[in-house]
């Protein structure tokens, strides 16, 4: 990057007579003065952007993307969450506001390209945004703005952008990725390929039939069978192939046989085949296994994407959505809305195992314990956790499950008790906010680690936003 932040000022030219107008205008720049006023944040994802983008080599660090600061790659991140938009529709959106031009850093130079901020905001690592935030946690309480006395906890799931898996869809997904990259190979070394042929039609043909049926009362029977069969022993057929074609085209990569361009594309090419043949059996395992063997595959052994083999099934047993795909999601937060902590976790915690890392965390931010801790029932181990908690936390609201004694039920009738569920409601506002405004829906960035960085970067949002509320 050319710098850390480019500290020209442009005069502005766009009076607003409207509230809402004049709302939102503020909104910004509080943020602005917020990020101003907490210069580590910056220095954190300068020496980020910094550091990945050297690895990358120098021909990629001297080019057009040099014009750019950190402080355009932030700025532009935070408004990318914050206006609920897209990658590409933020460039668009900033492109065309003199406002957000001004926020950005950007003013009347050319705007950044889709490909070039997705690129630098892949190279912020999930480790970066979550010292950000324990960054803007720390001013925050430094300065008065946030209190450790009250403490809420709460999950969520956030889900994977997948189709729902079904053994049909799956097996289709492998036949048309791996048939798509035999035809690229082809096109590099047709020797390797030779004069095979692909039949993607036939396969395909063969999964609608099956989704089709899927559901109906004969389902299970022979008819559905005898196409699995096909539709299996195609797949069978081209990871055979597949394999055959990375086997030759490692041995061309070996002896140099192609120019450079081409070099890069059968590398690429090379993990591309060996990623998908090794999910690739995979998949047509646990089909077997449930269509012939009639046996029901756990759900931790099951591949669910083969673009997002990260992904895990929730079952949370929601009305009109029992079962989600995606990751569990932990939040803490005090009384002013500010979300002190968070945790992805890649399979779904037990509950009430995550009160002692959460106090700790909160510790170690404000140096005491809170003195109201509330949180739903799964987080209940026992009356004994509940005992603990209260040697050093005045005032412990967690509902019991199952039945009460007399005195159980007396605690949960108190004042403190019910004032403290109260609050707690207030968590499940803050998620809806965050998956309602801040697209915290669904993910629609590839791979484990940009899932994490996701949710990094919404938190920081809406906690730059609950702080811009009470700035001046």
């Amino acid at each position: 990057m050319r710098k850390d932040k480019d500290r020209q000022l442009v005069l502005g030219f766009q009076p607003s007579n409207l509230k809402i107008t004049n709302e939102y205008f503020g909104r910004y720049e509080a943020i602005s003065k917020i990020l101003d006023n907490t210069p580590e944040i910056l220095k954190l994802v300068h020496k980020e952007l910094k550091d990945q983008l050297e690895k990358e080599g120098n021909r990629k660090v001297k080019g057009r993307w040099c014009r750019y600061t950190s402080d355009n790659v932030l700025r532009i991140l935070l408004c990318q969450v914050i206006e609920g938009e897209s990658l590409r529709g933020i460039v668009v959106r900033i492109d065309d506001s003199h406002f957000l031009r001004g926020f950005t850093g950007i003013h009347d130079g050319p705007m950044m390209d889709y490909s070039t901020l997705c690129r630098l905001k892949n190279a912020i690592q999930e480790e970066t945004w979550k010292k950000i935030n324990l960054a803007l946690g720390r001013s925050a309480v430094e300065k008065g703005q946030i209190t450790g006395e009250e403490l809420r906890v709460d999950t969520t799931a956030f889900e994977s952008n997948i189709h729902y898996p079904t053994d049909s869809s799956l097996l289709w997904d492998i036949y048309r990725v791996l048939s798509e990259a035999i035809k690229k190979v082809r096109e590099i070394d047709p020797e390797v390929v030779g004069k095979r042929r692909l039949n993607p039609k036939k396969a395909k043909r063969l999964h609608l039939w099956i989704t089709r049926k899927a559901g109906k009362k004969s389902a299970d029977g022979p008819a559905m069978k005898k196409r699995y069969s096909a539709l299996i022993e195609r797949v069978e057929g081209v990871l055979a192939l597949a394999l055959e074609v990375a086997q030759g085209l490692g041995f061309g990569l070996e002896r140099n046989r192609y120019s450079f361009e081409d070099g890069i594309e059968a590398e690429y090419l090379l993990d591309r085949l060996n990623h998908f043949c090794e999910l690739g059996a995979h998949v047509v395992d646990q089909a077997r296994r449930r269509v012939f063997g009639e046996e029901k595959v756990p759900a931790e052994e099951k591949v669910l994407s083969i673009f997002e083999p990260h992904v895990e099934l929730l079952i949370r047993g929601k009305a009109g959505k029992p079962v989600e795909f995606g990751h569990m999601v932990l939040f803490q937060q005090t009384g002013e809305k500010f979300i002190t902590d968070y945790e992805t976790f890649e399979k779904k915690p037990v509950e009430h195992q995550l009160i002692e890392p959460v106090l700790k965390s909160h510790r170690k931010l404000f140096g005491h314990d809170p003195r109201v801790l509330t949180a739903d029932k799964g987080f209940y181990q026992s009356m004994d956790q509940i005992a603990r908690l209260e040697e050093k936390i005045e005032t412990v609201s967690i509902a019991k499950k199952g039945s009460r004694t007399k005195e159980e039920r007396a605690r949960e009738h108190s004042i403190d008790f019910k004032i403290a569920q109260r609050f707690r409601a207030g968590i499940e506002g803050t998620i809806s906010f965050l998956k309602r405004v801040l697209r915290m829906f669904r993910c629609f960035n590839k791979g484990w680690e940009h899932f994490q960085a996701t949710v990094g970067a919404i938190v920081l949002a809406h906690n730059l936003l609950v702080l811009a509320r009470g700035y001046s």
